[in-house]
């Protein structure tokens, strides 16, 4: 709990534009205390968390990380992207913050699901996939803040033609093809029901659901342009 805890105690208040020792007086603590529970060297007790909720107007999945919900249900695309209020100096922050749980918990539970398959092909080319599109974005980020692109082995006219993409689509071809191999072997796959996500991925569950659900309507939206 430590590390989710204490981020998004620490999010909450500069979120809410006061200081430590504001907040640590209107929950009914020291400062010195508040300083150990945002910096995750103590965690607190039941009833703290409980204050704290109150305090922020959010639900206690939310601040111990469970979900990305303040309200304890799933966000909606629209939410995520006014989730800090506008002229916030944390509003990139915060949204980032929401959008790296959002991504981070989507990502963990498709890897939990490959990895009771068991293949590794299946499991290598996911993670070349989804590599490669970190290493795309980065790239752009790392040559328009003005870095000597040098660092990377990769040419610089090489990596804007698109070769990220072109392995991408590779890796992509790779992982079809060992989930239908596994299929054609009469493998088990597991169990993909929403109740059973819900079940063997309690929190996670709701950001691979989100993630899928923004991604449709996105795709379904440029399919009918």
């Amino acid at each position: 709990m430590a590390s989710e805890f204490s981020r998004t105690l620490s999010l909450l208040r500069k979120e809410r534009g006061v200081s430590q020792r504001t907040a640590a007086g209107d929950l009914g603590i020291s400062q010195a205390l508040l300083s150990h529970y945002e910096n995750g060297i103590r965690e607190p007790g039941l009833s703290f968390v409980v204050k704290a909720c109150d305090y922020y107007h959010v639900s206690a999945d939310f601040i111990l990380g469970r979900t990305l919900s303040r309200e304890g249900s799933m966000l909606t695309s629209e939410e995520i992207l006014n989730a800090a209020e506008p002229g916030n100096v944390l509003q990139g922050s915060v949204m980032a913050t929401l959008q790296s749980k959002l991504l981070g918990g989507a990502i963990g539970v498709l890897f939990g699901l490959l990895g009771r398959l068991g293949d590794k092909a299946a499991i290598n080319a996911a993670a070349a996939y989804l590599g490669s599109g970190v290493y795309q974005l980065y790239r752009h980020l790392y040559r328009e803040a003005g870095a000597n692109e040098d660092y990377f082995a990769l040419d610089a006219g090489d990596c804007t033609m698109g070769m990220a993409e072109v392995e991408m689509k590779l890796e992509e071809t790779r992982f079809v093809h060992a989930l239908k191999q596994q299929a054609a072997q009469k493998t088990e796959f597991p169990d993909l029901a929403p109740e059973a996500l819900a079940a063997g991925y309690p929190g996670r569950n709701q950001s691979l659901t989100q993630v899928l659900s923004s991604a449709d309507s996105r795709l379904n939206g440029l399919s009918q342009q």
